[in-house]
Formats: structure tokens, C-alpha cells, sequence
């Protein structure tokens, strides 16, 4: 997909996590394999962004049927499916489609928020991740395939249920993994862990854990409690986390909250940043600032606390949006929901930098 300028192709980016947002919070009110090897294990892939894909997401490359594939990440969604020779309908992408050694009678189509879709049949095959290998997995032979993927050549499904790449590998990996975004776009330094191994994970600082909510079993999301955030030193209103519950999700881009609390956050944003000048809202971006010409910005630190008094910091980079790369619109990364009893959405852009383990 081409764009004829940057805003452009920074508010399709938009318009289509507005979409996803939308299309989870349907699915949240609606919701209701064979291994060759058996022993627990833990695999640690790299991920990098999609920025050279075209994709505000996060990518991994696999090999399924002895071939390598890149797709993308994706914690709200279950089914992984790849492009599959012969197409009938497929977007571009960067590797061969794939040819399938296996397939089955079974139809599969899956639509999602912002208006893309795959459909095909279901295969199965030998899948490699990172030196594992399980033999019969099932997946999308997708042969009509269109939407904002990028240039990735399917979607891997780390969803709850049963279809889901963490379900079909639980003797391996004991339904356990983590993954770390790399906190700028060509930085590589990112990786997708699966087991429980936590010596895997390098951390320069304590593991910390805190409750996973329970939802239902048909819905794919991990469901946490927000019970507080801070900006600097300044902790807002506790009455404002009444009903604290969000999902942590990898692909959505902005972090949407109930409209209470981002108000609360906004405005002490703006009380602490404050010296700098406003620039116009994007999209659902209401709060912006031209930053051009200041050699030095001082960003208030921004504090997430989840139940248990876990404090995660964001990291700086993914405090602000850059819609323009000369700093004159500089958005701050977050969005208010449109009702109250709305589920919050805790989006990729603060998740940087920090192993987050489901």
C-alpha cells in the first residue's frame, strides 16, 4: 500500500486501530495438537517492528513446512495464518506465498475491525520455532487475503483458545510466554519467549508479577487490573480506577482509556509540559505540541501501576506520536475511550521496552 503523503499514511494507521478497538470490544461483550516433541522447552525469537513492512505492529520469522515466513504478533487473536499458493485474492508481501504440503476440507474466514480479512482452508505442517520443532500444526492457508497487513505474509495467533499457537504448543511451552517490543522503529533488539524459563529473559531488574483476570473462555484477550498512573511524581485520582480492568494487547498501536481517566492524565500532562507549544489534535490525538526548535524536552515520566503495586515505567519513546518527523506535531501516545464502561486497552506503543509475560 502506498500513500501519497506522511499524514496520510500515519492516519490510515490511526483509522485502522481505531477500527481494531472497536472490532475487540465486540468480540469482548460477545465472547462467551500433535507434537513430536514433549519435553518443556523455552525459544526465544527475535522481534522487530514492521516499520519496513508498512505495519505499526511487531513481526517474527518462523519456519512452517521447512520455509521461512514473517508475520506478525499478534496477542488478540488466535488462529496463525499465512498467504498460500494458489491465491485467489492475496495483498503483496515481502516473501514467497507460501506452497502447502498439507491441507485439509475445512474452510476457515476470519474478518477483522478495520475491515481486513483472510479466508481459505486449514493445514497443517511442521512448524520451527527457533530450533523447536512440532510436527501437525494446525494454520490459515489463507487464499483470500486483503487488508493492512504490510508486507508480512500472515498473522501468528498468541489468543487464549484452543486454535492459538500458545495452545497448540502448551507441551512444550506450558502455555507460557513473554515478549519484548524494541523500543524504536529499526531497532532490532526485540524477542518473542516462549516458556517459562525466566533466566531467559536477561532482565536487569526483578521479575514482578501481577493477577491475570479471567475472562471468557472463548475470548482470546489476557485481561489485567490498571489501578493507578502517574505522571512525574504526581499520582492521579485513585477514585478514577473504579473498574480498572483493560487488556494488555500487542496488536493494538494507542492506548485507549475510560474517558474519566484519560481526562485526569491529560490534564496533568499538560500541567507538567506546560512551557511547550500546543500544535493541532490528529485524529483521535487530542493532545499535541510543536516541538521544533527545542534542542533539549524534558518529558515527564509516565507510570503505570497494575494490581499488586506493580509500577512499570513507559519508556520515554513511547510517550509521544510523531505524526510529523520534524517534530512540529508531536501527539501524546493515548486516547480516550468513548464510554465509561468501556474495556481499556493497554496498546503496543507503551509497552516498549518492557518484558511483558502472559
Amino acid at each position: 500500500m502506498t500513500f501519497s503523503t506522511a499524514e496520510d499514511k500515519h492516519m490510515n494507521f490511526i483509522d485502522a486501530d481505531n477500527a481494531r478497538v472497536s472490532s475487540i470490544h465486540f468480540r469482548v461483550k460477545n465472547s462467551g495438537s500433535r507434537s513430536t516433541q514433549m519435553n518443556p522447552s523455552e525459544a526465544q525469537i527475535p522481534l522487530t517492528t514492521g516499520a519496513k513492512l508498512q505495519t505499526l505492529n511487531y513481526i517474527v520469522s518462523i519456519k512452517l513446512g521447512g520455509n521461512e515466513v514473517t508475520v506478525i504478533a499478534d496477542t488478540g487473536s488466535d488462529l496463525t495464518w499465512v498467504q498460500c499458493q494458489p491465491c485467489s485474492s492475496c495483498y503483496n508481501q515481502q516473501d514467497p506465498i507460501f506452497n502447502p504440503n498439507d491441507q485439509s476440507n475445512c474452510n476457515y474466514s476470519l474478518s477483522y475491525g478495520d475491515g481486513s480479512y483472510t479466508s481459505g482452508v486449514l493445514g497443517w505442517e511442521q512448524i520451527d520455532l527457533a530450533g523447536t520443532i512440532i510436527d501437525g500444526f494446525v494454520f490459515g492457508c489463507g487464499l483470500s487475503n486483503q487488508g493492512l497487513f504490510g508486507g508480512a505474509s500472515g498473522l501468528m495467533g498468541l489468543g487464549r483458545t484452543y486454535l492459538s499457537l500458545i495452545s497448540q504448543t502448551m507441551l512444550q511451552f506450558g502455555g507460557i510466554f513473554s515478549y519484548c517490543l524494541p523500543p524504536t522503529e529499526y531497532d532490532s533488539s526485540g524477542s518473542l519467549v516462549l516458556g517459562g524459563d525466566p533466566s531467559i529473559f536477561k532482565n536487569t531488574t526483578p521479575v514482578s508479577y501481577t493477577r491475570m483476570i479471567m475472562d471468557s473462555p472463548e475470548s482470546p484477550f489476557y485481561f489485567l487490573n490498571l489501578t493507578g498512573i502517574s505522571i512525574g511524581s504526581v499520582a492521579l485520582d485513585a477514585s478514577e480506577f473504579y473498574n480498572g480492568k483493560v487488556i494488555i494487547d500487542s496488536g493494538t498501536v494507542i492506548t485507549r482509556l475510560a474517558p474519566s481517566m484519560y481526562k485526569a492524565l491529560r490534564a496533568e500532562f499538560l500541567r507538567q509540559f506546560s512551557e511547550y507549544p500546543a500544535a493541532p489534535r490528529f485524529s483521535i490525538l487530542d493532545t499535541c505540541f510543536n516541538l521544533t526548535g527545542f534542542r533539549e524536552v524534558s518529558i515527564p515520566i509516565m507510570k503505570f501501576v497494575f494490581e499488586g503495586g506493580v509500577e512499570v515505567d513507559v519508556d520515554v519513546n513511547g510517550v509521544f506520536y510523531y505524526v510529523k518527523e520534524d517534530a512540529s506535531q508531536v501527539c501524546l501516545a493515548l486516547a480516550s475511550l468513548t464510554y465509561e464502561n468501556e474495556i481499556g486497552i493497554i496498546g503496543n506503543y507503551q509497552q516498549k521496552k518492557f518484558e511483558s509475560g502472559l
